[in-house]
């Protein structure tokens, strides 16, 4: 058992094959559907959720996504869907999904699960069936690896404090005090006292004058938090409304002090239902189309990040469409130098390899089956990727159908930065969080080992 799954589960909860599954058994699943979450859902699969349109998809992903991880579990595949709206999906909706078992069939391990779906007050929102192919062996659930375990591992350590910067949207104001209600910051907002307290009475949280810098645009915000950064009085820095290039124009100015000399990207760290550990990838929401040096950056940064996230032996492939370098197809050439610029001692930490493509990198049969020998392929625990479009693509697919809980960081400065967004969920906003109380307490135990300085 590696690092990645949690050491306080000696003995995994496992899948249940169809000799461990009986008629009757259920298993449930709660979740609270945002605007912003319904919004970003709508576009990507083309359904008009935040209008009060649609839903089946998403409830539909919120069914399989509950099979695939715990009931069967890991191991099953979805045979066959039948899924019935009884009303669209709303914002603000608290979504109770159940599975029961309706029948199983031994003989070619069928089970039939009915699936119901209600709102807070039991009112049906969608109704119908899944047929599943149960599992043929057991294998450990999804739990371990659960970023719910982000927040249990950030307990016993002291709220971080951080740099709240023009929290001006109910959004990004009360993802903040949520997470000082947490204990996993102690927040210094930066805004207009005025506007911050109005707001504040809006969505009925208390609001100390104690804890607000004054300013009165957000590039001011933006330049007093990270001087308070670099002078070792704030320990991270959070967006709050203004827009991404303002705050990190302030992060990466010369007269700063956070720049460490090299790029800063962003991680995610991702886990899926159906994937046994957890996964980087990077870099999602800024590089566009980095250069070979700028992804040397990227994977290094990402190789901290993982390392603050518990997984001890980072596994890297650098990913492209293919897995044989062809000199017309650049991304297998940038991934072929990064390997061996990792064996050169130039990336460190980690094992690197590539390209891979993203069967070859995280299915070890299909590494078997293209013959590819690398302690990487099929066991790759932290992916880059060749640019910002392939990345973001890979990232909202998992978040947004394939049910998998994500956490984001911009990583390479000398403070982690949380990038909120109006689509995350309320649970992105704690992992995330929690993933900067964990990544600031490592840069400060052991800041070689985070940001280390590879051999030119």
């Amino acid at each position: 058992m590696t690092a990645l799954i949690g050491k306080r589960d000696a003995i995994p909860e496992m899948s249940r094959t169809i000799g461990r599954l009986s008629v009757g058994q259920t298993m449930t699943r709660t979740r609270r559907f945002e605007s912003g979450q319904l919004k970003a859902w709508g576009s990507a699969t083309g359904e008009q959720v935040s209008s009060g349109e649609g839903g089946l998809g998403i409830i539909v992903a919120m069914l399989s996504g509950l099979a695939s991880s715990q009931l069967p579990g890991p191991g099953s595949v979805i045979r066959s869907v039948a899924v019935k709206l009884e009303r669209p999906l709303q914002a603000g909706d608290l979504v109770k999904a159940r599975l029961t078992v309706k029948e199983k069939r031994t003989a070619d391990r069928i089970v039939l699960l009915d699936t119901n779906c209600t709102d807070a007050d039991g009112r049906p929102i969608a109704t119908g069936s899944l047929e599943v192919l149960a599992p043929q062996r057991a294998l450990p659930l999804g739990a371990p690896h659960s970023l719910d375990n982000l927040l249990e591992d950030c307990a016993a350590l002291p709220a971080m404090r951080t740099g709240i910067v023009w929290p001006l949207t109910e959004e990004s104001l009360s993802g903040a005090m949520e997470a000082a209600a947490a204990k996993l910051i102690e927040p210094v907002f930066y805004g207009p006292t005025a506007s911050l307290q109005a707001l504040a009475a809006k969505v009925h949280v208390a609001l100390s004058v104690s804890r607000i810098e004054e300013v009165e645009n957000p590039e001011e915000a933006a330049e007093m938090a990270v001087a308070a950064a670099a002078a070792g009085r704030l320990q991270a820095l959070m967006k709050g409304s203004l827009h991404t290039d303002t705050l990190l124009h302030a992060v990466l100015h010369k007269d700063a002090k956070l720049t460490t000399g090299r790029l800063i990207s962003h991680c995610a760290l991702i886990s899926a239902p159906t994937y046994p550990q957890r996964i980087v990838l990077s870099d999602v929401a800024l590089n566009i189309a980095p250069s070979v040096d700028e992804k040397r950056d990227i994977c290094q940064n990402a190789i901290g990040f993982a390392i603050a996230m518990g997984i001890e032996e980072p596994r890297v492939a650098v990913l492209s469409a293919v897995e044989m370098v062809q000199t017309k197809m650049a991304s297998t050439l940038d991934a072929a130098i990064l390997a061996k610029m990792a064996d050169r001692g130039q990336i460190v930490g980690a094992l690197v390899d590539g390209p891979f493509d993203l069967d070859a990198a995280v299915d070890a049969e299909a590494a078997s089956v293209k013959h590819l020998v690398s302690p990487v392929a099929g066991r790759a625990n932290v992916l880059i990727v060749p640019n910002i479009e392939a990345g973001n693509m890979i990232y909202k697919e998992f978040a947004f159908m394939a049910d998998a809980q994500t956490a984001g960081l911009v990583v390479g400065a000398r403070v982690p930065v949380v990038l909120t967004s109006r689509a995350d969920s309320a649970a992105a906003r704690r992992f995330s969080t929690a993933a900067a109380v964990l990544y600031a307490d490592a840069l400060a135990r052991d800041p070689t080992a985070i940001l280390p300085i590879p051999e030119e």
